[in-house]
């Protein structure tokens, strides 16, 4: 099993709107970086543990725990024109992008990135390292146990 940190705009699809879904569940769309793509698509396997963290927003940081519950599949959204994450370079033969599906384990209280910044044994996590910029990040399995043992 692998962990991972999965950043979402609460303003696109918050951890309560996920609470919210059928099923609790969402498809991880639109990302279109290239190594996080990979990390989907190569890495990522059902039952990994996610942090699902709230990015771009007034208190970005972790607000609760997920799991994936898909192996990678095509993004939709890259062969829908009027997408804003649509590819014209995509076709359903040769797809350019990739998402699984998360579902929710449960909320927890907000860890904000002061929180996670001022651990020492989380210094060299990926999310808090300087120009990182990625929607998905691994988790190393001692930041995931020692942040969890913070909720």
């Amino acid at each position: 099993m692998r962990y991972w940190l999965m950043k979402s705009e609460p303003s696109d699809v918050s951890i309560d709107d996920l609470g919210a879904l059928p099923g609790q569940r969402v498809a991880w769309y639109g990302v279109r970086n290239y190594q996080a793509r990979n990390f989907m698509r190569d890495q990522m396997r059902v039952g990994d543990q996610v942090f699902f963290y709230h990015s771009n927003c007034e208190e970005p940081g972790i607000a609760g725990l997920a799991a994936v519950c898909t192996r990678a599949y095509p993004d939709a959204t890259q062969f829908d024109p009027a997408n804003k994450y649509y590819d014209p370079k995509a076709t359903l033969e040769s797809p350019r992008w990739f998402n699984v599906d998360v579902k929710l384990v449960r909320k927890t209280r907000l860890i904000g990135l002061k929180e996670l910044r001022g651990h020492p044994a989380l210094a060299h996590m990926r999310i808090l390292q300087k120009g990182n910029r990625l929607s998905i990040t691994p988790v190393d399995p001692a930041e995931w146990k020692f942040i969890t043992a913070l909720l």
